[in-house]
C-alpha cells in the first residue's frame, strides 16, 4: 500500500500540481482557467456519488485498479500535448488539456469511490492515525523527488520538449504504481442490511450530527487552502518573477513539512484523537496565510528565509489535515451505508476544494492590475487573496472547536506536547540533563 501511495504521488504531481499550472501559464491561461485545472480534480470526486452503490457488487480492488489503469493510459496521452506545437496554436493545446484532464479526473473520481472503504476494511481501528501518518510520509518523500526532478528537467525557461519528458515520467511512474495496486489484499464488503437496497438517503447522511459538523470543518478548510498551492506558485512567478526551476525547487520543499508529519502526527492521533490535530492546522494554515500576504504587501521580501519555512508548513498543514480528517471520518460514520457516507464525506470536501481556486482565480482575475498602498504596505490582488485566506483559516478553527469525538484531548494538550515536552525531550537527550 505505501509503495503504491509513493508511484502514485511520483504520477500525479506533475499533471495537478506545479508543473501542469506552470505549463498551462506558458500556454497563457488566465487566473481563471488555473483555478479550474486546480479544481477540476476535486470537483470531479461528485462522480463517487453514483458510482458508490456499484462498489460492493464489482469489489474494492478491482474498482479502483480500473480507474486507475484509465487515467494513466490518458497522462501518456497529456505528455503529447507540448509536442503537438507544431501543428495546433496555444489555445488549442489548452482546450486539448483540459479535455484530457477532464476524463483523467472523472475516471479518478469514480475509482477513488473504493478507497477509503477498502482500507477501513484492512486497517484496525487502533492503527489507523499511525497508518495515515505512514501514508503522508511516503506521498510526500515521493512528490519532494517530483518535484525535484520536475524542476531539473524543465530549468529556467522550461520549453515543449521539456514539459513533454515532465509529463511521460509521470505517465511511466503511474504505470509502475498498478503492480503495487493489484498485491493489495482485497476485503468482503460488509453485509448488505436485511431490508435490502432503496433510494440513498443523502439528506439523512449528511445530518448525522458528528458528521455534519465534520462536513463544516471540511467546506471551511476547502475555502482556505483551496486555491494555496497553485496561486502561490503565481504569486512567485509573476509577483515575484522566479524562474521556473526555482519555483519547483522551492514546492519540492513543501513536502519535506508532510514528510515530518509522522513525528507530529502518527502515535499522538491515536492517542489525543484528531480533533486538536485538526485545530492545530488551522493554526498553522493561519500563519502560512499571514506570511505570504506581507510577501505580497511587500512588507517582508521574498527570500529563502521566508520561502522556504512557508514551503515547508504548506507541505506540513496538508498532511497533517489528511491523516486527522480521514482518521475522524472512519472514527464517525456508521457501519450502515458506509459506502455512501464516505462518498458523500469526499465530494463535499473535495468539491469545496475544487470550487475554492476557481472561486479565487475570479477574484484575482477582477481584481487585475489594481494596487494601492497605506502606511507603506502594498495592496493588490494577491496581498488581499492572501489576507482573505487568513480570515479564512479562523473560521475553520472556529468550527473545529464544535467537532464531536469520543475521547478527544484539546487542542492545549497537543500544543504542550509539541511546544514544551518534545524540546524538553529533546534537550535531555541532547544534553543528557
Amino acid at each position: 500500500m505505501y509503495w503504491f501511495s509513493a508511484f502514485n504521488a511520483l504520477s500525479f504531481q506533475p499533471v495537478l500540481g506545479s508543473p501542469m499550472v506552470l505549463y498551462a501559464k506558458s500556454l497563457g491561461a488566465s487566473a481563471t482557467v488555473l483555478g479550474i485545472l486546480a479544481g477540476m480534480m476535486p470537483i470531479l470526486v461528485i462522480s463517487q456519488i453514483p458510482a458508490a452503490r456499484f462498489v460492493d457488487r464489482i469489489g474494492y480492488r478491482r474498482f479502483v485498479l480500473s480507474g486507475w489503469s484509465v487515467r494513466v493510459a490518458i497522462i501518456f496521452l497529456v505528455a503529447l500535448v507540448p509536442l503537438a506545437g507544431g501543428f495546433l496554436d496555444a489555445p488549442t493545446r489548452l482546450v486539448l488539456l483540459v479535455a484530457l484532464l477532464l476524463v483523467f479526473n472523472v475516471s479518478r473520481g469514480i475509482a477513488s469511490a473504493a478507497w477509503l472503504p477498502w482500507i477501513t476494511e484492512l486497517i484496525p481501528p487502533s492503527l489507523r492515525g499511525r497508518h495515515f501518518a505512514r501514508d503522508q510520509l511516503c506521498m510526500n518523500a515521493a512528490s519532494m523527488v517530483t518535484f525535484a526532478i520536475c524542476g531539473a528537467t524543465l530549468g529556467a525557461d522550461g520549453g515543449a520538449v521539456r514539459f513533454a519528458a515532465v509529463f511521460a515520467f509521470s505517465a511511466l511512474s503511474g504505470a509502475a504504481s498498478l503492480p503495487f495496486l493489484r498485491r493489495i489484499p482485497d476485503a468482503a464488503p460488509p453485509a448488505p442490511p436485511a431490508h435490502g437496497s432503496g433510494s440513498v438517503p443523502w439528506t439523512t447522511l449528511a445530518s448525522h450530527p458528528p458528521f455534519a459538523k465534520l462536513l463544516r470543518v471540511n467546506v471551511a478548510w476547502s475555502v482556505a487552502y483551496g486555491g494555496l498551492t497553485t496561486f502561490v506558485v503565481t504569486f512567485l512567478k509573476t509577483g515575484a518573477g522566479l524562474p521556473e526551476d526555482r519555483i519547483l525547487y522551492l514546492m519540492s520543499l513543501s513536502f519535506l513539512g508532510g514528510v515530518a508529519s509522522p513525528w507530529l502526527a502518527g502515535p499522538r492521533l491515536d492517542r489525543l484523537g484528531s480533533k486538536p490535530m485538526l485545530a492545530f492546522s488551522m493554526v498553522v494554515g493561519f500563519a502560512i496565510g499571514a506570511g505570504w500576504w506581507l510577501a505580497a504587501g511587500r512588507a517582508l521580501p521574498v527570500t529563502a528565509g521566508l520561502a522556504v519555512p512557508l514551503m515547508m508548513l504548506l507541505g506540513l498543514v496538508n498532511a497533517l489535515f489528511s491523516a486527522a480528517n480521514n482518521r475522524l471520518a472512519m472514527e464517525i460514520v456508521p457501519a450502515l451505508g458506509r459506502n455512501h457516507f464516505f462518498a458523500l464525506f469526499m465530494v463535499v470536501w473535495q468539491i469545496t476544494l475544487g470550487l475554492s481556486p476557481i472561486a479565487w482565480g475570479l477574484l484575482l482575475d477582477a481584481i487585475g492590475t489594481w494596487h494601492g498602498a497605506t502606511l507603506g504596505f502594498v495592496w493588490n490582488r494577491y496581498s488581499l487573496y492572501f489576507a482573505l485566506v487568513s480570515a479564512a483559516f479562523v473560521v475553520a478553527f472556529w468550527f473545529c472547536q464544535r467537532l464531536e469525538e469520543p475521547r478527544a484531548a484539546e487542542v492545549q494538550h497537543l500544543l504542550r506536547e509539541l511546544l514544551v515536552d518534545e524540546p524538553r525531550r529533546w534537550w535531555t537527550f541532547v544534553t543528557g540533563r
